[in-house]
């Protein structure tokens, strides 16, 4: 089942201001407290600069922050696990973005208006329904420019703007998602092991490229951070796939070096290199 909705271009307005926020908010409270959150991206491959995750976090749009009744509303049921999904592959124009939790999301139009704030076009929405519950998914593309996102620190805004909506208005979705840490009211209930959550693959791809594959804790900045660890090893992100589900993140790029696939030595130095810095402590600046 499928249903298509009408494309959002920059000064659209999705209702009057009287009722505006009666129907966003109506929208968004149908969001299944389980989401998923997942995508894949072609990633711009020019020098970057990283941002620390504190300004990632300001990045990201803030909404109304949804009230503590809401929050203990369904407490009753089982909570979905939310899904981001960000995909680069599927539209060679435009970036996709798909948000699935349950059966509880409405049309979520507070978050394409949040997108909007960060300089983005929704130039196309669609729903769709199976097994796994409702899915949104967007098609996105830069105002500026009228193509799709490949700045890795604009792509992590996006997360973050996503997964800030989600938690404002389906606060029981926090206690699922690691960024509910930073963003919700209810905390999760368990921790993740790094030592015991990260997995790293690199398979052969063909001649050109390889399939790298990292599975690890998910936490703010961490899209930014894997790319640069791969770039600074002179390795290309040619495309790739970033999965927000729950507490874990989920990542495929496709990777080259000088346009060829990976050599097993290579492979073995990006993989050490990525599992050093997903392993070790992390110390925030201010305690310096």
């Amino acid at each position: 089942m499928s249903v298509t909705m009408a494309s959002l271009g920059v000064g659209t307005h999705l209702s009057d201001n009287n009722n505006n926020n009666c129907i966003s908010k109506a929208s968004e409270n149908r969001v299944p407290s389980g989401a998923l959150i997942r995508g894949t991206f072609r990633l711009a491959t020019k020098p970057f600069s990283v941002l620390h995750k504190r300004q990632l976090s300001s990045m990201a749009t803030n909404t109304p922050r949804a009230s503590s009744a809401t929050a203990l509303e369904d407490e009753s049921d089982t909570v979905p696990t939310p899904v981001v999904i960000i995909d680069q592959d599927t539209d060679p124009s435009a970036t996709i973005v798909e948000i699935t939790f349950g059966d509880r999301l409405g049309a979520l139009l507070d978050t394409m208006n949040a997108l909007k704030n960060l300089g983005l076009n929704v130039v196309k929405a669609n729903v769709f329904l199976d097994s796994s519950g409702k899915h949104n998914k967007f098609a996105i593309t830069k105002v500026d420019t009228g193509r799709k996102v490949e700045d890795p620190e604009l792509l992590e805004a996006i997360r973050l703007t996503i997964i800030n909506n989600l938690i404002q208005y389906h606060p029981e979705s926090s206690a699922q998602l690691a960024m509910g840490v930073a963003f919700g009211i209810v905390q999760p209930e368990q921790q993740v092991d790094v030592d015991v959550a990260t997995r790293i693959r690199i398979y052969d791809d063909g001649p050109e490229r390889s399939l790298l594959y990292v599975e690890t804790a998910d936490r703010p900045g961490l899209l930014v951070d894997l790319v640069k660890i791969v770039t600074e090893i002179n390795i290309d992100v040619k495309s790739g796939e970033f999965d927000t589900e729950g507490l874990l993140a989920k990542a495929k790029f496709h990777v080259s070096y000088k346009d060829k696939a990976l050599i097993k030595p290579l492979q073995l130095v990006l993989s050490n290199s990525l599992r050093y810095f997903l392993r070790r402590p992390t110390t925030e600046e201010s305690s310096f």
